[in-house]
This record gives structure tokens, sequence and C-alpha cells, in this order.
């Protein structure tokens, strides 16, 4: 087919850059949507996992470089109890047979997109529009039209697909008529950003911790340039939310992880909701979603922004063999949205949950036989190799592919 008319991708995140960047390298041509005037620079994910890590170095090798040269590389994980100070420590040397990058790449997902958009202007076939929003779209038999909305008013973009990757609220998931089936949790997460050297104060300290407590779990992380430390919260109100995000709550919270006398350097804080869903599908017709516009879960295990990669990574494929292979599109997007729709529902969801219950638990039986489990899996070679294919994603990503 001709490919004169572009694919539109409306959202310029770690997924809408990713794709853009895997279609321009085939010469397909792309108009890729920002809705802000530069590219946003929000601490979200910030966990890159080694199937994340090997995509985009067979994508490009300079954008790989970059990263590993800026990112912070976490080879161990652990999970804390803090009652007890029992510890779980994975190594992911145990897989150091089974991927080229052992570790997690801890580096925040603007800097990705940075270096993404930096590396787009080397290709006349793609056009970057910056405040540049998504509103609508019109779907015909040979093309798609989406209109956008500008600073100098609407105007209407011809393409040949469209590809919605501009979050969990995605209009082009909505003007589709696609549900997101799932469901919100009750509490909310906390994220607040600090300098404190955690490292200093705690023995032995990975860059990656979770940390259960009857009382109040918690997630401290290292990313490549601070401490993140994740709690949750009951907001019923505004004024609950505000108080949340006051210096009074956030720097006792931060004190009864580790008590320094005072109060630490806050340099973000921030509440967002917790959901898990999932598209009803991924496609229709000549539009497609990749990222948290067909899934959303819980951040723990680092899986949401990983997956929205490995998303974008399949649909290039599907793409390049459809518009330059002459490939039946219905054919390669029904097994796009096999390979990744059901993977969302069976893997990345249910191991997201099963993140969080690691954490949560309120009965101190149930939270001493969790880390009792956890300690004798990580001191047992084949059962922590098994697990950390399983939490790096290595083995969804495999699983995902062998589906026909």
């Amino acid at each position: 087919m001709s490919v004169n008319d572009p694919v539109i991708i409306a959202g310029a995140g770690p997924s809408g850059c990713v794709l853009a960047l895997s279609l321009a390298k085939q010469d397909i041509p792309v108009v890729l949507l920002e809705k802000c005037n530069s590219l946003p620079l929000d601490l979200r994910a910030s966990t890159f996992h080694p199937p994340s890590l090997e995509m985009i170095a067979d994508l490009d090798e300079d954008v790989i470089e970059q990263m590993l040269a800026r990112g912070l590389h976490a080879d161990r994980y652990q999970y804390r109890d803090r009652a007890t100070g029992e510890v779980a420590s994975f190594d992911m040397a145990q897989i150091a047979d089974e991927t080229r990058y052992p570790f997690r790449l801890q580096l925040e997902q603007y800097e990705l997109t940075r270096m993404i958009c930096e590396r787009l202007k080397d290709f006349e076939c793609v056009q970057v529009r910056y405040g540049c929003e998504f509103l609508s779209h019109e779907q015909a038999a040979d093309h798609v039209l989406a209109r956008v909305g500008t600073a100098a008013g609407e105007e209407s973009i011809r393409g040949s697909y469209l590809v919605g990757a501009e979050g969990a609220r995605s209009n082009v998931r909505k003007g589709s008529g696609i549900g997101y089936m799932g469901f919100t949790y009750d509490e909310k997460f906390l994220v607040v950003s600090t300098a404190f050297p955690f490292e200093e104060v705690f023995e032995d300290f990975s860059y990656v911790n979770y940390i259960s407590d009857p009382q109040e779990w918690c997630v401290i992380l290292r990313t490549d340039k601070l401490w993140r430390v994740l709690v949750p919260v009951f907001p019923e109100s505004e004024a609950d939310e505000a108080y949340y995000l006051s210096d009074e709550f956030v720097q006792s919270r931060l004190n009864r992880i580790h008590d320094r006398g005072g109060d630490y350097d806050i340099h973000h804080r921030s509440i967002y909701a917790v959901n898990q869903r999932v598209a009803e599908t991924y496609y229709q017709g000549r539009v497609l979603l990749v990222g948290d516009a067909c899934h959303i879960n819980n951040p723990l295990g680092g899986m949401g922004m990983n997956g929205g990669l490995h998303d974008a990574f399949n649909l290039a494929d599907k793409l390049v063999a459809v518009i330059k292979d002459g490939a039946e599109a219905e054919i390669e997007f029904a097994r796009y949205d096999r390979q990744r729709r059901e993977l969302a529902v069976q893997f990345v969801q249910k191991h997201t949950i099963e993140n969080k219950k690691l954490m949560e638990a309120t009965d101190p039986d149930v939270q001493r036989s969790r880390q009792r489990m956890l300690m004798e899996t990580a001191s047992d070679p084949v059962r922590a190799k098994a697990f950390l294919l399983e939490r790096a994603m290595i083995n969804c990503v495999r699983e995902s592919l062998s589906v026909q």
C-alpha cells in the first residue's frame, strides 16, 4: 500500500516516541503529536527492565549508550521486613546468561523521550508537533482523519493509521468507544523525592527496596538523580489530599522510615490514583492503542512503562509488515491484540497485584510467612532465577512472541 499518508501517533511519551523512531527507521512517514509545548519533565516511571533495554539497543545504539551512561544500574533488589529487619535480596547476576543487561536501569522516563525526540530530528519522514492536542478522529476505508487543536485553532491531519499513546485518559480510545475494564484501588500512592542518602543509614541497602510493615508498607528506590519514597494514603476529600501533601505529613512519614532528627529536603511530591485496567481491544480498524492508553496497573515492580514499550516495539513490527510488506492489516492487528492484550491480562495485571499483596499484609503472621517465602526463594539459586525471570519481564516477552 502507499505510504504517502503518515502514521499519526498521539502522545510523545515513552511508547509513542519508541514507536515513532521504530517506524522512522523503516522510512515510514510519522506525525508525532504532543499536546504540551515541550516534552513533559514530570516524574513518573523510572525503571527499565532487561527486555526493554535489549529492544532499545537493537533499535538505536546512540540512544542505548546515552541511557546506560546516564542511568543507575541496579543489579539487585530487596524485599525487607521493617518489623524484623529480615531481608530477601535478589541478585540479577543470576540471569546474566538470559539477557545482555542483567540489571534494572533506574532512569527517569523523560530522559528517554528527550533522547528519542532529539534522534528523530535526523529523519525527514518525521514531524514532531508540540502544542498539538489530539481531539477526535474519523475512519475511512483507506485512511483516518485526526482533528487536532493548536494555538492557531483546530485542523485536520490525514493519516494511514492512528495510534493512541496519550495515556490513561486517551481521547483516541474514548473516541473509538473502546471500554477500559478493571478497577481502582481505594488507596492512593504518595510519592516523595529526596536527596537524603538512605544508603548511608541502612546497612547493605540496595537501589530498589520493597519494605513491608503491618502498619504501613513503603517502597524506597533510587533514580538516576534522587531517592524516591512511595507510601499508601487514603484521602476521602481534597482536604485530605492537601494534608497528605503537607510538610507535616510528608516529614512524619520520612522520619518514620529514618529519624534524622530534622526535616528532609523535598524535591517533589505528588499523589495519584492506582488502577488495574485493560482495554477491551487494542485496535479498531485503523486505530490502535499502546501503553497507558490500553493498560494501566499499580507501579510495584515497574511493569507499566515497560509493558508500554513492549507494546510499541510489537506494534511497530506489525505496522511495518502491513505498510511495507503488504501483509493483511486485520491479521497483523489481531495478532498484536492477542500477543499484547492477553499478556496484559494474564501477566502484568497478575504480577502487579501480587507485588502489592506481598507488601500490604496487615496480619503479622501472614507477613512473616510471605517474608519467609521470599527469603527462601532468594537463597535457592533455581527458585531465585525463576523469580527474577518473571519479575524482570523476560518470561512474559518470550511468551508474548510465541503467541500466533
